[in-house]
């Protein structure tokens, strides 16, 4: 059985180490067979020399600088299309796994399937780091066929189904692929992984996340909006468009896709969250 492990990196060589040595640590591998897809962003920080330390057959791609994350991804997932997998992991450079991971994957995958025998993308959950149990990525259910709401999607012992999930921890097998093809061009950075198990579930296949906390990844999401109290206008409206802001247009396309009935609510929640954080500090607060 044969992985593509994709990741791409910049400028972050200590986590990336950290993610490459939980890789090679992995236990009970048996007949599975890894290899590394790195796109390396321009770090200027040595990182492909240290992850050729660890893994020394890795295949280095290298980017000018502006791929961001979903673009490093594309890069490395095409570089691996041109040889033959089975499967695809998607594998964030600050993620560390658990040693049982890549087994865990793979027999929920094959769990999976010999009870639907249908393809399925299957994501990992990752916790905090230290004692914390609180989840930080990993497969999120619906709650809404209208509008992008979700719960977490998590047990400790049982697989359980979900709509979308995160790419911290994601394998996808070849047939998926095949089918639907990789990471969307349409995004630059994030989204392009919800994006991509949503098409997954209109293309009638499962999204499940496996059972257990598989690694651990800091949520740095939460912490990337600009406050009104130590921003000037044109800065938000230039995180409201940057990649790594709010990605104005990328997520207003995930939402004309799939929830097409809540871009009036999105574009409004955007535009308030933007123009008037004070008043959307309020309107979450009550919503």
């Amino acid at each position: 059985m044969k992985i593509a492990v994709l990741l791409t990196t910049y400028n972050r060589r200590d986590k990336t180490v950290a993610c490459i040595n939980s890789l090679k640590a992995q236990h009970n591998l048996g007949d599975i067979e890894l290899t590394v897809f790195l796109t390396d962003d321009n770090s200027a920080d040595n990182t492909v020399e240290a992850v050729t330390e660890i893994f020394p057959d890795a295949r280095i791609l290298r980017g000018s600088g502006s791929l961001f994350w979903a673009g490093g991804m594309r890069s490395s997932w095409n570089e691996a299309l041109k040889s033959q997998f089975d499967f695809y992991l998607l594998l964030n450079d600050d993620t560390v796994l658990a040693n049982h991971t890549l087994r865990t994957l793979v027999n929920s995958y094959q769990t999976v399937y010999k009870q639907t025998q249908n393809e399925a993308i299957i994501v990992g959950s990752t916790s905090e780091f230290g004692e914390s149990k609180v989840i930080s990525y990993g497969g999120k259910k619906l709650t809404s066929k209208y509008d992008i709401k979700y719960a977490t999607a998590f047990s400790e012992t049982e697989i359980v189904a979900c709509d979308l999930g995160n790419a911290n921890i994601m394998l996808v097998p070849h047939a998926i692929v095949n089918k639907i093809g990789i990471l969307s061009t349409v995004y630059t950075h994030g989204i392009a992984d919800y994006d991509y198990t949503l098409q997954a579930k209109r293309n009638k296949f499962g999204v499940y996340v496996a059972p257990g906390v598989l690694g651990h990844c800091i949520d740095d999401h939460g912490n990337n909006w600009k406050s009104s109290q130590n921003s000037t206008l044109k800065e938000r409206i230039t995180f409201l468009k940057s990649p790594k802001g709010l990605a104005y247009h990328e997520h207003l396309h995930l939402i004309k896709t799939f929830f097409p009935l809540s871009l009036p609510m999105a574009f409004v929640k955007l535009w308030l969250k933007t123009l008037f954080p004070f008043l959307w500090d309020k309107f979450k607060t009550t919503h």
